[in-house]
């Protein structure tokens, strides 16, 4: 009973450490520490313990603790091992050198891996490669590219993602007035309600002081022109805003709205991105 009373103890402990882990940042940095110290401690004696039982029942000394015996029992189930006192009965013949040789069978565990090694290898083999899906480390790779597609445009959409490199100018209804609410909020005082232009450059033609299209836009509206007044907007607005934003100064080109501003800077024209790359 004092083996079988330690076991229960060793396991109120072990289950007790595991939960005070899953508290996790509840519990104070120095009692998560006597908490693993301990929880090492007790995977310790529990492996110790279980080798003694192992190497007791080899001896099949068990006796005044049948707590021990179902161990024995399922040891000798498993192994099928030949007791000490009964290895005369298995022993060869044959003497090399004064070391002798033992009948011993293969033990059923071994039996059941190998036997189960070759089932799921069978299973497997018709599975993923007969009637499954053939190339399996290719198919897993595509899943893979098509989920982490996924993802991205997922992160896009948030903004996580968005920068002067992959923004694109939005033309939706929606989206467009998003920005025009941004604009009128933000924008009018120096580029006019219409985007003619008053301290700020006219928005509404052909001439762009830092450049056009929505990856220059964004870029301006993200850093600002401190030199000219104008100060960055990343910390006050979000990608998505900025991007909202860019596209409404896009959708004024060529309203020619009244009292525009006489034309700043040089005239713009979209690349392409195949002579964007021709040209880098």
């Amino acid at each position: 009973m004092k083996t079988k009373n330690k076991l229960f103890n060793l396991i109120v402990f072990f289950f007790m450490f595991t939960n005070l882990f899953a508290a996790g940042g509840e519990l104070d940095s120095d009692l998560m520490r006597v908490a693993k110290a301990m929880l090492i401690l007790t995977l310790i004696l529990i492996v110790f313990i279980g080798w003694l039982a192992f190497v007791y029942s080899e001896k099949n000394d068990f006796a005044g603790d049948t707590f021990l015996l179902p161990i024995k029992k399922a040891l000798l189930f498993i192994t099928k091992s030949t007791p000490i006192e009964k290895e005369q009965e298995i022993l060869l013949d044959h003497n090399y050198d004064g070391i002798k040789e033992l009948d011993n069978h293969i033990p059923p565990w071994f039996h059941a891996l190998f036997w189960g090694a070759i089932i799921f290898a069978a299973i497997y083999l018709v599975k993923f490669h007969i009637i499954g899906a053939g190339n399996v480390m290719e198919q897993e790779y595509n899943e893979e590219i098509q989920a982490a597609l996924l993802q991205k445009q997922i992160l896009l959409k948030t903004g996580a993602l968005l920068n002067e490199e992959t923004v694109t100018a939005l033309t939706d209804a929606s989206a467009l007035q998003d920005g025009k609410d941004v604009f009128q909020k933000n924008c009018v005082a120096c580029h006019g309600q219409n985007g003619e232009g008053l301290v700020g450059p006219n928005l509404t033609d052909d001439y762009w002081i830092h450049g056009g299209g929505i990856k220059n836009i964004y870029l301006t509206i993200k850093n600002g022109v401190p030199s000219k007044g104008m100060i960055s907007w990343q910390t006050q607005l979000t990608p998505n805003q900025m991007q909202a934003v860019g596209s409404y100064v896009i959708s004024l080109h060529g309203t020619n709205p009244l009292n525009a501003k006489a034309p700043e800077g040089n005239v713009y024209v979209e690349q392409s991105d195949s002579l964007k790359k021709a040209n880098s």
